[in-house]
């Protein structure tokens, strides 16, 4: 049977620890004995409109629901080694927000949180907006949609990531990532996908300086590029470009069709270089 504990405070250390099947509704977690870890080792516990501002308050909880709740710049690191979790509705503003987690859902959330998701495993996110500096890092099996992002160094050294329908203005992202696939997707940036293997994207608009080099097992498909200058560096790659690209330089292998390239540039090159290049002007 499910218990409840509504309309309190609490400000003690671990005050709730090991919950087990419980509500937990209308509860603040702050005051002057500013203790930590406040539900750790929850088991199958509903959150709802509670408010947050001590540290460590959910670590190694599992089967939980997170709703409708805020988490303030002083509850720092407030998700760690936890699984099963459903987040909906939730505005986050805490440092290193979700590490080493499994298995969460998130929906409708707004997360300004530096070094958000790292190291997790089976995310999908849904209408979120998250303003972090270093996102997702070496996190696998990711999935976002209508996920608008502003930050740096995004999804670096992530695996089996599907992004769709999204907007992100964000520089060295994707850099060491592998099985990608990105689609309908706006992307602003400097640096985009250095190192990546099977990063695919399909019907992407693609802005900034010295996109894709070094890549390997590359694709574009029906992308847009602007503001692209010094671009392939390196990669192995399949694209079909719409736009026009500043410049290409030194690409590796595979075929690149666009409508227009400024400058294709075959200088010095360390590696052999034999990519066919063609454009609507030939």
């Amino acid at each position: 049977m499910t218990g409840k504990i509504e309309n309190q405070t609490f400000d003690q250390e671990r005050a709730l620890y090991a919950l087990k099947d419980t509500d937990v509704e209308n509860c603040v977690f702050s005051g002057p004995e500013d203790g930590e870890s406040a539900m750790k080792e929850s088991r199958r516990i509903n959150v709802r409109d509670c408010k947050f501002d001590l540290r460590y308050p959910l670590w190694h909880s599992h089967d939980f629901t997170l709703r409708n709740s805020v988490m303030t710049e002083t509850c720092r690191a407030p998700l760690w080694y936890s699984s099963n979790g459903e987040i909906s509705g939730m505005t986050i503003n805490g440092v290193k927000c979700l590490r080493e987690c499994d298995n969460i859902r998130m929906e409708k959330c707004t997360i300004n949180s530096p070094e958000f998701g790292w190291r997790c495993r089976c995310v999908n996110m849904d209408e979120c907006d998250i303003t972090s500096e270093y996102v997702f890092f070496e996190s696998r099996d990711v999935t976002a949609k209508n996920l608008r992002l502003t930050g740096k160094y995004s999804f670096q050294y992530t695996k089996n990531v599907h992004i769709s329908d999204s907007d992100f203005d964000t520089k060295d992202s994707f850099w060491h990532a592998e099985n990608v696939r990105i689609e309908n997707t706006s992307i602003k940036g400097e640096y985009f996908g250095w190192y990546s293997d099977g990063l695919t994207l399909v019907n992407c608009r693609i802005v900034g300086t010295q996109p894709f080099c070094y890549c390997r097992n590359l694709r574009l498909i029906d992308c847009y590029m602007d503001k692209s200058d010094l671009a392939f560096e390196y990669s192995d790659v399949d694209a079909r470009v719409r736009g026009h690209i500043i410049s290409v330089k030194n690409p590796r292998s595979g075929r690149i069709a666009a409508q227009s390239i400024g400058e294709i540039i075959r200088l010095d090159p360390v590696y052999d270089c034999d990519c066919e290049i063609v454009t609507e002007e030939n």
